[in-house]
């Protein structure tokens, strides 16, 4: 049985839990203010709130209901167009859009709608968004975006007078969210605790934890099995720092990651980082071992994290564990070493020291929701002027996300210097094997390979690098 509140009403339903949640919510429920799209989670058509209880307050965030599974809805308040909609008067979100002429065939408008108050439901203290940062994964055909922009601002300026002390009651008052909004909390403490169901791994049946690579391609075929959901199971959850190492559960999330603020101390630049990885939507789903296993060869948190020198910790159904280092996890194409009746449990790494540096680049045909063509990531160890050590990889050049073992290796021993950085560059191109697709040819790989390798040693050591004799 899964157990929510859908908007204002309470939801127990048998109905399987793994269809999608946008398949209940239009065909079960018959609200069909959320829109079918793409059914990819790339037009932020279906977009729907998702508010978890934690610690007496309630946190909202966008998701893309086309490929989330509904038995995560499970202990959750949802939230549809439908659900923000006032008695008598546009809500402020809904008037802002009016009011810029933000909306013409208005198929794509509940999603912006959504999306928009999502971000006025967060905490100002918390959020890393501005407004349009919020719909970055939300498409529209028709406006040309100027006048959802002029909307996204208006709202962000109201926004700015919140009561962080009282942010629902204040967005009660001010018109953004009805006010069934302030009796969730006391509600969703009162539903059967999301942690009290058995979460022990199910032998033979399908992971999933919040289906942003599995809903893309099996939505329909996982709709007529028995599948086992992760997402909830708490041994999986939660970032922690001890000892100087941080370790991340396999249900972090991408958001998780990027608001963290003890490693936001850590990498200064991580929120111009993993605002890189797809769009707010889908890194408030996606979760770290989830794009670990899905084995893209561009995988934006494989590549990352190897360069991170990172640990990988897999546990068995019976509970024993072991531990492999990431850059030994992809074998092959979309094979990896996890055996049957293993998930990964957590991935850890070494803190930065001081004297140690990390960049992560991406080049994609569109800024938000898109895969790379390449991405590239680093770490590197330095001893005065000298590199102790270094961890590189790329994505998009391999059959697996591919660490550099013969580039790093040439670079330990060697000081920031054009000739060493050009050396090392055509180590890496004799580790890489990329395939021209639809991300572009070969060559065109080779190259972007070749200059997002350089790009890191231009970020990180401007001052040491000339660019002049780097490029030429």
């Amino acid at each position: 049985m899964t157990v929510f509140i859908l908007n204002n009403e309470l939801v127990k339903t048998a109905v399987t839990p793994s269809i999608t949640l946008l398949d209940f919510i239009r065909e079960q429920q018959r609200l069909k203010g959320t829109k079918i799209g793409c059914r990819e989670g790339d037009c932020g058509a279906c977009t729907v709130l998702m508010g978890s209880l934690n610690n007496d307050q309630i946190s909202y965030q966008s998701i893309t209901s086309c490929i989330a599974p509904l038995g995560n809805a499970h202990g959750k308040h949802i939230v549809t167009i439908e659900g923000v909609n006032l008695p008598k008067k546009l809500n402020v979100v809904q008037q802002a859009m009016a009011s810029n002429y933000a909306t013409q065939c208005g198929f794509c408008t509940p999603g912006f709608v959504v999306s928009m108050t999502g971000f006025a439901l967060k905490d100002r203290a918390s959020n890393l968004n501005s407004c349009n940062d919020a719909v970055s994964g939300n498409i529209c055909r028709c406006t040309g975006y100027k006048s959802i922009e002029k909307a996204g601002f208006e709202v962000e300026k109201i926004v700015e007078e919140k009561d962080d002390n009282h942010q629902i009651k204040w967005l009660v008052q001010q018109g953004f969210v009805p006010n069934y909004f302030e009796t969730i909390p006391q509600r969703l403490e009162s539903l059967l605790s999301p942690n009290s169901e058995d979460h022990s791994y199910q032998s033979n049946t399908t992971i999933v934890a919040n289906g942003t690579d599995l809903y893309v391609r099996h939505a329909d075929k996982l709709a007529q099995e028995t599948i086992h959901l992760v997402a909830k199971n708490t041994n999986l959850n939660g970032i922690s720092v001890a000892d100087n190492v941080c370790t991340l559960g396999a249900n972090t999330t991408v958001t998780e990651l990027l608001e963290h603020k003890e490693l936001r101390k850590v990498f200064p630049k991580l929120d111009v980082f993993l605002k890189l990885v797809s769009s707010e939507q889908i890194r408030n789903m996606g979760t770290l071992a989830g794009n670990f296993v899905n084995a893209s060869p561009i995988g934006d948190m494989s590549i990352f994290f190897l360069a991170l020198n990172s640990v990988i910790t897999i546990q068995h159904i019976n509970g024993a564990e072991r531990k492999v280092r990431f850059q030994e996890f992809h074998r092959d194409y979309k094979v990896y070493d996890l055996q049957e009746d293993e998930i990964v449990k957590s991935i850890s790494f070494n803190l930065l020291s001081e004297n140690e540096t990390f960049n992560f680049e991406k080049v994609c045909k569109r800024t938000h929701l898109d895969i790379a063509s390449v991405n590239a990531a680093i770490r590197i160890n330095m001893n005065k002027d000298v590199i102790i050590t270094a961890h590189a990889a790329v994505g998009g050049v391999a059959a697996i996300p591919k660490y550099l073992t013969k580039t790093c290796q040439f670079l330990i021993g060697k000081k920031i210097h054009p000739q060493n950085i050009k050396g090392a560059e055509n180590i890496l191109q004799s580790e890489i094997m990329p395939i021209s697709d639809v991300r572009g040819s070969a060559d065109y790989k080779r190259l972007l390979a070749r200059q997002l390798f350089f790009a890191h040693f231009i970020e990180l050591f401007p001052l040491k690098v000339d660019l002049q004799k780097l490029i030429y």
